[in-house]
C-alpha cells in the first residue's frame, strides 16, 4: 500500500485518538457564525497506519507528544519547516526500524563519486523544476534548460547558483 503524505500549511491542532490522527482547525472552532454541528464535522480523522510522511509548515500548529510517538512507532517521517517554508528538521524512528538504519549506513558509506552523481541528479531536477515554474509564468527558460543539461558530477561550475540567481 502506498503511504500518504500529509502537508499542514495552516494553523491546526493535531492529536491522536484510537490510532488515528485527529486534525482540528482553530479558524473553524473559534468562528462564532458557524453552527456547532458543522464545527464537529470539520474535524478530520486519518488512520496513522496509512501515513508515510507528515510535513508541518506553519508556526501555529500544535501537535501532541502522544501523536508524535504514534507516528514514529509507525515509521512515519515527520518534517518541520521554518517561517520561510524550508525544511529545517526531520524526525525518524531510529529504535526499531532496521531498514532506516541500513539506509543511514549505506548513505554514510557511499563512495565520493556516487555522492557527486546523486548531487548532479538533484541539481538537474531542481533546475528543471525551476524552469517549469518560470515557463508557467511566461518567462524564457532556454538558459535554464541549458544549465540543467550541462550540470556535471558534483556541480563544479556552480550551475545551481547561476540557475538560482536567474530564478
Amino acid at each position: 500500500m502506498i503511504k500518504r503524505t500529509l502537508y499542514f500549511g495552516n494553523p491546526a491542532y493535531l492529536s491522536t485518538h484510537l490510532e488515528q490522527l485527529v486534525v482540528r482547525l482553530p479558524q473553524v472552532e473559534k468562528n462564532s457564525t458557524l453552527p456547532e454541528g458543522f464545527k464537529k464535522e470539520a474535524q478530520a480523522v486519518i488512520p496513522i497506519e496509512d501515513i508515510g510522511v507528515v510535513i508541518i509548515d506553519h508556526q501555529q500548529i500544535i501537535i501532541s507528544q502522544a501523536l508524535l510517538a504514534k507516528l514514529l512507532d509507525n515509521n512515519v517521517a515527520f518534517i518541520t519547516c521554518n517561517h520561510t517554508h524550508h525544511p529545517t528538521g526531520l524526525l525518524l524512528n531510529l529504535d526499531s526500524h532496521s531498514l532506516q538504519s541500513q539506509r543511514f549506513k549505506a548513505q554514510l558509506e557511499a563512495s565520493e563519486p556516487l555522492k557527486k552523481q546523486l548531487w548532479q541528479q538533484t541539481i538537474k531536477a531542481k533546475i528543471r523544476n525551476q524552469a517549469a515554474l518560470l515557463k508557467l509564468q511566461g518567462f524564457e527558460i532556454d538558459n535554464m534548460l541549458h544549465w540543467a543539461d550541462s550540470v556535471k558530477s558534483g556541480d563544479p561550475e556552480n550551475l545551481e547558483g547561476r540557475a538560482s540567481a536567474w530564478y
